[in-house]
C-alpha cells in the first residue's frame, strides 16, 4: 500500500494536527485546563531561576545545574503550549511543515539535553557525597560549565539526527497528526515510504539515551547509598540522603515517560495512548518539577523565606 501511494507523492506543506478530538464544550474546559497548568511551569521555574540567582547561598553547582533544569523544563513546555492551546479554540489547527519541522527539533534538543543533565545532576551528587574533599576541584566553576555545554552538545546531535531522519520521509497527501504536537511516533504513522530505518533510528537512539544516562544515575546512587550507609548515626544517614531525594523523584518521573513513549514499539501503533503520555511529560513534568524541588528542599524553601523577609523589610 504505502508503495502504492510513494508513486503518487506530492510534497506536503502543512500538517493538521488533530489534537485531542471532543465535543466544543470540552475543548474549552481542555484550554483551561492546559493554560493553568502552562501558567503554573511558567510561574514556577521563572521563580526557581531568579531564586538561585538572587540568593548567593545557593551559588553551588548542585543549584546552577538546578537553574538549567528550570530552563530546560520552561523551554520545551513552550515549544509545545502555544500551538496546543491554539488548536483548543481554532477551527485551523494545521502546522506548516517547516514549522512541524522547527517544532519538533527544539523539543527533542531540549528533552534529549534534560535526560543528560539528569544525569550529570546525579554525578554531582555522588562527587559532594563520596569525595567531599574533591568536590571543589571535580565541580569548579569551568567543570560545570563543560558539563552543560557537553549535555546540549548531545541533545543537539540526538535532535538533528531524528529530525532530519524523520523529514527526510515521503508524506503522501495523509497530512493529518493524530497528536497534539509534531513528535516521531505520530509523523511515522502517516508517512507512504518504509519507515522501518526510522523505527530502528528511534528505539536505538532512545535506548542508547537512556542507557547511557541511567547508568551514570543508577551507579552514582549505588556509590552514595554504599557512603550514607556507612554513616554511624541515623540522622547523618536521613540528612546526607535527603540531597538527593528530589533528584531520584525528577529522574523517576522524566525516565519512565521516555521509556514508555519511546524505547517500546507499542508506542507508534497506540496514538491514544502516545497522548496521554506526551501530556505527562510535556506539560505535568515541568510544572512538578519545581514544586517538587521546592517543597522538598529545604535550603530552596529557606532561600524563599530571606527573599521575601528582604522585600518586606525594604517596603
Amino acid at each position: 500500500m504505502k508503495k502504492e501511494l510513494n508513486r503518487n507523492y506530492s510534497e506536503l506543506t502543512e500538517f493538521i494536527l488533530l489534537g485531542f478530538r471532543t465535543s466544543p464544550d470540552v475543548q474549552i474546559f481542555l484550554f483551561l485546563f492546559f493554560l493553568l497548568i502552562y501558567m503554573v511551569i511558567v510561574v514556577g521555574n521563572i521563580s526557581m531561576i531568579i531564586v538561585i540567582k538572587i540568593d548567593s547561598r545557593l551559588h553551588t553547582p548542585m543549584y546552577f545545574f538546578l537553574r538549567n533544569l528550570s530552563y530546560l523544563d520552561l523551554c520545551y513546555s513552550t515549544v509545545i503550549a502555544p500551538k496546543t492551546l491554539a488548536t483548543f479554540l481554532s477551527t485551523d489547527k494545521k502546522i506548516s511543515y517547516n514549522g512541524c519541522a522547527t517544532q519538533f527539533f527544539f523539543f527533542a534538543l531540549f528533552v534529549g539535553t534534560e535526560g543528560f543533565l539528569l544525569a550529570v545532576m546525579a554525578y554531582d551528587r555522588f562527587s559532594a557525597i563520596c569525595s567531599p574533599f574533591l568536590y571543589t576541584v571535580h565541580m569548579s566553576q569551568q567543570a560545570c560549565i563543560r558539563l552543560v555545554f557537553g549535555s546540549y552538545i548531545c541533545g543537539g546531535i540526538n535532535s538533528m539526527v531524528q529530525t532530519g531522519f524523520t523529514f527526510s520521509l515521503h508524506f503522501c497527501g495523509e497530512n493529518r497528526l493524530d497528536h497534539f504536537f509534531c513528535d516521531v511516533p505520530a509523523l511515522i504513522k502517516i508517512s507512504c515510504a518504509d519507515t522501518s530505518v526510522n523505527e530502528i533510528v528511534l528505539y536505538i537512539l532512545s535506548a542508547l539515551i537512556i542507557i547511557t544516562t541511567t547508568t551514570v544515575i543508577v551507579v552514582s546512587y549505588a556509590y552514595i547509598l554504599s557512603t550514607v550507609l556507612k554513616i554511624p548515626s541515623t540522622h547523618g544517614r536521613g540528612k546526607t540522603f535527603s540531597t538527593c531525594s528530589s533528584h531520584i523523584t525528577v529522574v523517576s518521573l522524566f525516565y519512565g515517560t521516555v521509556f514508555f513513549m519511546y524505547a517500546q514499539p507499542g508506542a507508534i501503533s497506540s496514538p491514544q495512548k502516545s497522548k496521554i503520555i506526551a501530556v505527562f511529560y510535556t506539560f505535568i513534568i515541568p510544572m512538578l518539577n519545581p514544586l517538587i524541588y521546592s517543597l522538598r528542599n529545604r535550603e530552596v524553601k529557606h532561600a524563599v523565606k530571606r527573599i521575601l523577609l528582604r522585600k518586606l523589610s525594604f517596603h
